[in-house]
């Protein structure tokens, strides 16, 4: 079955229904189109998300399963545990998007490229401008040395990307963002794919539908409209 070519100059475009996303490579349903601020955020409240390596057009993917987190079901470990009692790290709120993502454009390890390209870089940014994009950072010694970004729709926070430069420091960032997740009515995280980083924190696979479903309920139910404001 060929891809759906989205048209660039209309972020309005629907996107396919997710059952027509490809097995191999699991979850691509789309091509082309914008990352238009009504494109990005269409694309999470159907379940969508893009990601493309620089050389490649805009890739729109919906895997099966999904990686979720329930912030009720977050699990912190002994040791981890004890970083958060030894107060290593200071957490902050959107005080630092353009580093944190910045940080997490960055090539990882045996890596040389990065998904996170200049256009990527200027979307996301856009929609922070906007209040619909936010980041969490972790600092030490007044050094950032972790965080992670996504975007917020309803009760639902999009996870995009983490990073960190010491041991742990990402994981008290997103530990310290999903117990106010918690605490400001949020119902679900979108981590996308399996990795057994989020999984070890407490993220768990559900199918695709379900996910849909949820999304369909949750990003249209209110939280506090100053959550994320003076973290």
């Amino acid at each position: 079955m060929p891809l759906t070519v989205l048209d660039a100059n209309n972020p309005e475009q629907e996107f396919p229904t997710l059952n027509k996303a490809l097995s191999v490579p699991d979850g691509l349903l789309a091509i082309g189109g914008c990352l238009s601020k009504k494109r990005l955020l269409n694309a999470y409240r159907h379940g969508v998300f893009p990601w493309f390596n620089p050389d490649d057009p805009i890739l729109w993917w919906s895997p099966d399963p999904r990686l979720v987190l329930f912030p009720h079901q977050l699990i912190i470990s002994r040791s981890l545990k004890k970083t958060l009692r030894k107060a290593v790290f200071s957490v902050s709120f959107d005080q630092a998007f353009d580093d944190v993502i910045n940080a997490c454009a960055e090539p990882r390890q045996q890596s040389t490229g990065t998904w996170i390209t200049s256009e990527m870089n200027h979307a996301y940014r856009e929609l922070h401008q906007l209040g619909m994009a936010h980041s969490v950072e972790a600092w030490r010694d007044g050094k950032l040395v972790g965080g992670l970004y996504g975007v917020a729709i309803g009760q639902v926070f999009f996870g995009e990307s983490m990073f960190h430069t010491q041991t742990d420091a990402s994981k008290v960032a997103f530990v310290c963002m999903v117990q106010h997740l918690k605490d400001w009515d949020y119902q679900m995280i979108d981590c996308q794919v399996h990795t057994d980083h989020l999984a070890s924190l407490g993220a768990e696979e559900i199918k695709r539908d379900e996910f849909k479903k949820l999304l369909t309920h949750y990003c249209d139910a209110p939280v506090q409209s100053n959550a994320w404001q003076n973290r």
